[in-house]
């Protein structure tokens, strides 16, 4: 199988080096460049097609400097691009995941994210460029729907062991919904999981960086860590 080159772009220097280097750890990948802004992109995009190495996929940051990451999905489709797009970004608007549906966004990752979140992404997007890269005709719909199963069926594994993400899901709502923040005995409460259970999962959404950890003092005995949403940039 061919490797596959990926274009990251991204504005945060810091963002697109720690991708890049996702991008080359996944076997099966390169890094085919960076870029920071939409035109920088642009001009990426039509030099490696000008060479003859088109670029195969783009980590595309929806907020750049110089536009928005689905008008620039819309204008490479109209110069005849055919890179496949994985959004890398902190919108979470569902209205915005619609449109990056509609724009040909193949994928769509919620920043803050974990190397092992980003390499699952890429994982399956191999094995979905690997099934409509052959020639010919598909021997029946099954062929068809394993391909787009393998672009979007999650892989649980990509979570810590012990960890399930419709549990994850609903502490994270309950989280997310919580101003003050919440204890792990209030988060276990609100969700019918106990306080030990609830910690881990409020513990690994601190690791991703979807909440943050504080200490809060009452009138007597130990400090009580509280846990929050934190908001994306």
């Amino acid at each position: 199988m061919s490797t596959i080159s990926v274009l990251i772009v991204e504005d945060d220097p810091v963002a697109a080096d720690a991708h890049t280097l996702y991008v080359s750890r996944t076997p099966g990948f390169r890094a085919a460049g960076t870029a920071h802004s939409c035109a920088a992109a642009r001009r990426l995009l039509d030099r490696t097609r000008a060479e003859g190495t088109p670029v195969d996929l783009i980590l595309l940051d929806l907020h750049l400097p110089d536009g928005h990451g689905l008008q620039f999905c819309r204008a490479i489709r109209a110069a005849g691009h055919t890179a496949d797009v994985i959004a890398v970004t902190s919108a979470r608007d569902l209205a915005m995941v619609r449109s990056a549906v509609s724009a040909g966004v193949v994928q769509y990752l919620l920043k803050p994210f974990t190397s092992a979140a980003l390499t699952d992404r890429l994982e399956r997007y191999a094995r979905y460029h690997a099934t409509l890269a052959r020639t010919g005709e598909a021997t029946g719909q099954d062929e068809v729907d394993q391909a787009l199963a393998a672009l979007r069926t999650p892989d649980r594994t990509a979570l810590p062991k012990g960890l399930s993400a419709p549990t994850l899901d609903t502490l994270a709502t309950v989280l997310r919904t919580a101003p003050e923040g919440l204890t792990a005995t209030a988060a276990a409460t609100a969700t019918g999981v106990s306080r030990i259970t609830a910690r881990r999962y409020l513990e690994h959404l601190v690791t991703t960086g979807l909440a943050a950890r504080e200490p809060r003092y009452g009138t007597v005995g130990r400090p009580e860590l509280h846990y929050r949403w934190r908001s994306p940039r």
